[in-house]
């Protein structure tokens, strides 16, 4: 009964803790030191519990990746920190001197709202963006070099969360985020954003054995990203929500099948050893081949290049 009862109350309970916590941060004089103390507590609360109650014990065994997992983490979560931290205010201010146009775009902001009710529209439009990178590094090839870093992994769990090659990163912040930019939302706004961001992502891909529920209908939970990591596409290629799942219910992407998600995870082709080696490898034609295990030349379409690449 215990355990019944922690498996419900973890996934709200850690996620309202990471925004309780960010809430502390964003009131003090030091707001970036103080939401990564808070987000480091909230990884390691999540490190304890994948040990007591793992949804899957075959992830909690070694893969080799620990090392990588944190080096592309740091990599493009600092990257992410530092994009926002200098970018939160002059690219509108760019924008409004070099583009008249945006000015008056910036004014459609609809500051005089909640903060709460400002966090949840950017919260969804900031979505859209994720969704259509997302689901594009899934469709087409040219991104796909990139997206494959993250389903390399074979289990999940909370350390490699921030699996992702730089450029996938960048493209997904692009699209997510110019739009508040050119719309004028606010640096609360953008915050907060982040920070919802930063504990769902923390959640999404943890190994503990939680149940979600209805929250499956409108958050990306542990569920729906397993289902994500499938090897199969007709599974994979579903549930493209990062921190929503609107957009996914919107176009039919939507996928949450009444049986266990798959603990068989990963990709079919091969990802290059080593944390610099796995940087440049989508930039050589030979890397390319690697990672869509094919042997030959790949002609880029609008494909996964997961389970329809012929293995070498």
């Amino acid at each position: 009964m215990l355990h019944i009862a922690t498996s419900w109350a973890l996934w709200p309970a850690l996620f309202a803790a990471g925004l309780a916590g960010a809430g502390f941060a964003f009131r003090t004089d030091a707001p970036l030191l103080w939401f990564n103390v808070v987000y480091l507590t909230i990884v390691i609360a999540i490190a304890v519990f994948e040990r007591l109650m793992p949804y899957e014990r075959e992830w909690l065994k070694h893969d080799g990746e620990t090392l990588n997992d944190i080096a592309h983490t740091l990599l493009t979560k600092g990257g992410v920190q530092i994009a926002a931290a200098i970018g939160a205010s002059a690219p509108m201010a760019i924008a409004t001197v070099a583009q008249p146009a945006f000015a008056s775009a910036a004014a459609t902001w609809p500051d005089h709202w909640p903060l709460v009710l400002q966090v949840v529209l950017g919260l969804v439009i900031a979505e859209f963006g994720l969704y259509v990178a997302h689901r594009a590094a899934h469709e087409f090839l040219s991104l796909w070099r990139f997206h494959a870093l993250h389903h390399s992994v074979e289990r999940l769990w909370v350390v490699n969360t921030g699996r992702f090659h730089v450029v996938d990163s960048l493209f997904k912040i692009a699209l997510s985020q110019i739009p508040l930019y050119l719309l004028g939302a606010s640096l609360p706004v953008f915050l907060w954003i982040s920070a919802v961001t930063a504990f769902i992502g923390l959640l999404t891909h943890c190994n503990m054995d939680v149940r979600t529920g209805p929250l499956d209908w409108v958050f990306s939970t542990p569920r729906l990203h397993r289902w994500h990591h499938s090897k199969v596409l007709a599974e994979g290629n579903t549930n493209y929500g990062e921190n929503l799942v609107v957009w996914d219910q919107i176009f039919g992407t939507y996928f949450n099948p009444p049986r266990r998600p798959p603990a068989d995870i990963g990709i079919s082709g091969r990802i290059a050893e080593g944390f610099l080696a796995q940087l440049v490898q989508p930039f050589s034609a030979k890397g390319f081949r690697q990672i869509l295990g094919r042997r030959h030349k790949p002609q880029v379409s609008s494909l996964s290049g997961k389970e329809e690449a012929v293995p070498e």
